[in-house]
């Protein structure tokens, strides 16, 4: 039955380390409706890849950083659950969408840094609370962090600044949502090659080997390695984690 399985909302689910999530959700038994900001072609495929694997996908159009959209998009959400699970709740909600700007702390202007507030934090937070009311009592928010908000690397001081305030967010959502039996928890990826700052760490070898270089691994991340540890941390028997800052980065600047 439609109504039984677990549903997770992710957001920026078309690409990157948010389509690794939905692909290794799919291979745990869990649905999902995921979000996309331009690029139908991507999420089109990707909710081909999860049918492939058995599970129910939707793809919804949302920029997270036009708060202004988010109404007209708990409606298209509500619409898809009744079409698709006949349900008007979701069990997990994943905040994963963003964009990275390296810059030095000295030549980041005004634009970059509203740009990545209200894609990192305002965002996040407004989104999540329009959809409280949508999350099914026991289920679980993940916010996607960064390692950077622990180490430190030139270029990443606005960027990390925005992770900093997620992860303070995380702490208190897990108290205030504590009684309705929701976990929420941080998930923070290190170095991952992906096309986050221009693919650089997918790309650049020498970039590659210098991460490589600082992790315990001894090997930059892959997507697959942080679609593998959100599924894990939704599919699992981890309802009792709350309030936490969990770092899938392999290791990196210990």
């Amino acid at each position: 039955m439609t109504r039984d399985r677990k549903i997770a909302l992710v957001t920026g689910g078309s690409r990157g380390l948010g389509r690794a999530a939905v692909l290794h959700l799919a291979e745990s038994g869990i649905d999902s409706i995921f979000t996309y900001r331009s690029e139908k072609t991507a999420a089109d495929s990707a909710v081909a890849e999860i049918q492939a694997l058995g599970a129910r996908a939707f793809a919804l159009q949302l920029d997270t950083s036009d708060i202004s959209g988010f109404p007209d998009f708990k409606m298209r959400l509500s619409e898809a659950l009744a079409a698709t699970w006949q349900r008007t709740t979701f069990d997990f909600l994943v905040n994963n969408a963003g964009m990275g700007i390296r810059n030095s702390f000295e030549e980041t202007s005004e634009k970059d840094f509203d740009q990545l507030m209200n894609v990192h934090v305002k965002g996040v937070f407004f989104l999540t609370q329009h959809l409280l009311p949508s999350i099914a009592d026991g289920g679980r928010i993940l916010n996607i962090s960064s390692g950077l908000a622990r180490f430190a690397m030139p270029g990443y001081a606005a960027y990390a600044s925005m992770k900093g305030a997620v992860e303070v967010l995380t702490r208190y959502l897990a108290k205030e949502l504590g009684p309705r039996g929701i976990a929420v928890n941080t998930l923070a990826p290190g170095a991952i090659e992906t096309d986050f700052g221009g693919g650089a760490v997918r790309d650049n070898p020498e970039v590659n080997r210098m991460i490589s270089s600082m992790t315990a691994m001894s090997r930059a991340g892959l997507p697959d390695d942080i679609g593998g540890a959100i599924a894990a941390l939704l599919s699992g028997e981890t309802g009792w984690i709350t309030g936490q800052r969990i770092e899938a980065s392999g290791g990196q600047g210990l």
